[in-house]
């Protein structure tokens, strides 16, 4: 949920309410409908310090795995720039090939799947690059001590990168289950209709408006705050978007070429493979 469409909500459900309220005043008895006011008071304390509770829990929880998705795209993108490094110390070819592949698939989740991350279309898929290093690091035969030591490491490193992805792509599709959500918005209206029996026609219009703006503000900015890190990918402002796969790009094009290290990653600008004709790979 971007930023504006939240705040349209949350104005026209506190404008709504508002204005229900005062509607239900003009015939409301003096002294609200209930003829204890403490006791309704006290049990209405218990309903909204119950919702505010879970809420609260449900927020903090979703905005934990909007950070992991975050902490997940800033290790994968590093992983990348430290893979391109150790492929260097592979034979030649192999090496110069795994590079080209690390550069597309940097591409691919830049231009590609982070687009399928922000629609929730991304499903179970698999970075088809992943798949195509894992088969150009199955051939590599090393041929010294060095070369040893850079392959286990890339394998080492191939195990923490694909766990970073997991992380990334964790919660691309929605964190918060249906029922949740219409226990939230059940208990939500609730409190709306149990405010509207404390509408007292002795009191100021502008007392009443406060008394049912307030609250009905609270809620739905909180409810906002829930959609919008359900959804954590996307274009939007405060939405997670691929900013660290762009800088080691940019790293990756910067070290090589102050290296002298010639890469000829075998795919478009989006990720494409060479070849393919309006086909992703």
């Amino acid at each position: 949920m971007s930023i504006l469409l939240g705040a349209l909500l949350t104005a026209a459900a506190t404008a709504l309410a508002v204005t229900a309220m005062l509607l239900v005043r003009r015939r409301a008895p003096e002294g609200s409908r209930f003829s204890d006011g403490d006791r309704a008071s006290g049990v209405f304390g218990v309903v909204a310090t119950g919702f505010s509770v879970l809420l609260g829990f449900i927020v903090f929880l979703a905005f934990q795995s909007y950070d992991e998705a975050r902490s997940g795209a800033e290790e994968e993108a590093r992983i990348v720039a430290q893979q391109i490094q150790t492929a260097q110390f592979l034979g030649a070819d192999e090496g110069a090939e795994l590079s080209g592949e690390l550069v597309c698939y940097a591409r691919s989740v830049v231009h590609q799947e982070w687009a399928a991350m922000a629609s929730g279309t991304l499903g179970d898929a698999i970075n088809p690059w992943g798949v195509r290093m894992f088969q150009t690091a199955r051939d590599v035969v090393p041929a010294s001590d060095t070369e040893q030591s850079a392959y286990d490491r890339w394998m080492d490193q191939t195990g923490e990168r694909e766990q970073a992805r997991l992380s990334r792509v964790h919660g691309a599709e929605g964190l918060i289950p249906v029922p949740l959500w219409l226990v939230l918005f059940v208990v939500s209206a609730t409190i709306f209709v149990f405010l509207l029996f404390f509408a007292d026609s002795a009191e100021r219009r502008a007392t009443q408006g406060l008394l049912m703006g307030s609250v009905t503000l609270v809620i739905t900015l909180l409810l906002c705050l829930l959609a919008f890190f359900n959804h954590p990918h996307g274009n939007q402002v405060g939405k997670l978007q691929p900013t660290a796969m762009e800088r080691t790009l940019v790293l990756i094009d910067l070290e090589s070429q102050a290296a002298g290290v010639d890469l000829d990653p075998p795919c478009d600008e989006h990720g494409t493979a060479a070849g393919d004709a309006g086909e992703r790979p």
